[in-house]
């Protein structure tokens, strides 16, 4: 019966080691890309998988699903060996769906994918204060945009109106006319949003597919030491404060204020 884990070559099938090994990997990947005490604030880790049926036992195994806090201290070490400071108490989650949810970070071996959980920091910040962006390098349709309290979603990129890979259209409220600047040649199409948390009582900026490596960047330069703090995940956002400052593709800046 022992032959169920072995690898089929002719089926091109995985044995339960190389299925966790590949599972491993991919949530591997996805933590090294936090840096600047990202991993900190992470809460949970949410695994979806959506095996077939007979596949199942093999996903079962490989997660240590009898023992979920084997596959947990598995990940822990990953992120031990690469010095990124999960808080005591975070979670890890597998959750078998009959569809991968949109939205959340694609395995391309395994039937797997993964959602980041970070908690909002905790600020002292009036929930009617505005936001103000204000746009010190490049050139956008506005000098300055407001920002009110309880706004769902305020899409940065070139050009105002766009259509991305699934045909859809995007609104760009903070858009860079591509021939405006030199700097707006570097600013994707889809290259970052900014979110009001309700938990936190302030304003999240986030980096969206087009702002996040291999593609351009996504920076935050903070206005309390003057560091630099890379986004390289479109799953985790960044509280902004007074007088930080985003960095878009080479050199276009917004100031939050």
């Amino acid at each position: 019966m022992f032959d169920f884990f072995k690898k089929d070559n002719q089926n091109n099938k995985l044995d339960v080691k190389e299925l966790r090994e590949i599972i491993i990997q991919f949530i591997k990947e996805q933590l090294q890309q936090l840096d600047g005490g990202e991993g900190g604030n992470i809460t949970a880790l949410q695994l979806y998988v959506n095996p077939q049926q007979e596949e199942r036992f093999l996903y079962d195994a490989a997660l240590y699903i009898a023992s979920p806090e084997k596959f947990q201290d598995e990940v822990q070490r990953i992120a031990d060996n690469f010095a990124i400071d999960l808080p005591a108490g975070w979670k890890l989650e597998v959750n078998y769906v009959p569809e991968i949810p949109a939205g959340v970070i694609i395995s391309k071996e395994a039937k797997a994918g993964l959602s980041i959980k970070i908690a909002s920091a905790v600020t002292v910040v009036e929930t009617s204060a505005s936001g103000l962006i204000r746009v010190l390098n490049g050139t956008a349709e506005q000098e300055e945009y407001m920002l009110e309290p309880g706004t769902k979603r305020i899409n940065i990129g070139r050009e105002k109106n766009v259509q991305i890979a699934d045909g859809s259209f995007r609104l760009n409220a903070i858009a860079f006319p591509a021939d405006a600047h030199e700097s707006n040649k570097f600013i994707s199409r889809q290259h970052a949003h900014i979110e009001w948390d309700e938990k936190s009582a302030a304003f999240l900026v986030y980096a969206d597919e087009g702002g996040v490596p291999p593609a351009n960047k996504t920076k935050i330069r903070s206005s309390k030491d003057n560091s630099i703090h890379k986004l390289n995940s479109s799953q985790v956002g960044y509280l902004l404060k007074s007088g930080d400052q985003v960095i878009l593709g080479e050199s276009a800046v917004l100031e939050f204020i």
